[in-house]
């Protein structure tokens, strides 16, 4: 069987399917062609004859792409920001509309004199984190987060990688050291910030492979832990110093003005022009 022939198949197997989210027009191609490479080892020519144990762990995959697992999860890895980064069903998968949300922390980084410090909060895998500390040598870069498991396969991630992050266990800045109270420059957070019942509503390949912690702070609006972080970071930043905030884009507006009520200044949306996806905002705001 040709590859062309098998990547049509495969792309119309998971247009059919209703536990893939369509959100992006063409994403079905993308992921067949890159399992079929992963499977070969390298990209075929559309009449490049595929093998048959090639064939059959190819289709086996995509079935599983079909039940809505992602393409991430079922490598092991994905791309972030030139980093390939490991990846598991328990802890939150890396986005790409995150790369802003570095763009975003490296920008003020880079402008601060002496050794910078950096804190991303439920740094899951630690791609924000991992990101920052590479794009910004000689910088004190923190991750943190609730789940041990979180915690494990970014410090996974930092080995494999040799960036010098740090990564500890801890409920937003619990587990920081002390001596970092006053002095932070940038806290950059992805905060789970859906309502306990938006839940629901969420497409399979999210509700059903993504921990519900990373999802969700259970609260009826899903502003809890933003608050919480708005306010706490008083004590973190020091003077001049921003919260990042990444959110959607019909949730920027709100937090916001929770922002702005927790005594952020310059606090303002920003957006990612140079993409054509409009998934994500920046929220940011300086002590």
């Amino acid at each position: 069987m040709r590859a062309r022939d098998l990547l049509d198949d495969a792309e119309r197997t998971l247009i059919d399917s209703p536990s893939v989210d369509h959100w992006q027009r063409g994403r079905e191609r993308i992921e067949a062609e890159d399992l079929l490479e992963y499977v070969l080892g390298e990209f075929p020519e559309d009449d490049d004859e595929v093998p048959a144990a090639a064939r059959r762990r190819f289709l086996r995959l995509v079935a599983r792409r079909a039940t809505g697992e992602p393409v991430p999860q079922i490598l092991g890895y994905l791309e972030f920001r030139g980093l390939r980064l490991g990846v598991r069903r328990s802890v939150f998968m890396p986005r790409d509309s995150s790369e802003w949300l570095v763009e975003q922390a490296v920008r003020r980084l880079r402008r601060r004199s002496g050794r910078p410090v950096a804190v991303d909060l439920a740094t899951g895998a630690g791609p924000v984190a991992l990101a920052v500390a590479r794009e910004v040598p000689g910088a004190e870069v923190y991750g943190t987060d609730l789940t041990s498991e979180a915690v494990s396969l970014a410090r996974e991630n930092a080995r494999k990688l040799r960036i010098p992050a740090r990564f500890v266990r801890g409920d937003l800045f619990a587990a920081l050291p002390p001596r970092l109270v006053g002095g932070v420059d940038v806290i950059t957070f992805h905060p789970p910030y859906l309502g306990r019942r938006e839940i629901r509503e969420l497409p399979d390949e999210i509700r059903h492979f993504e921990p519900l912690t990373s999802l969700t702070d259970q609260s009826p609006t899903g502003m809890f832990l933003i608050e919480r972080a708005a306010i706490e970071s008083e004590e973190w930043l020091r003077p001049g110093g921003w919260l990042l905030v990444e959110v959607a884009p019909d949730r920027s507006r709100a937090v916001a003005s929770l922002l702005r009520r927790c005594g952020l200044r310059d606090v303002r949306s920003t957006k990612d022009t140079t993409s054509h996806l409009d998934v994500s905002r920046v929220v940011v705001g300086r002590r």
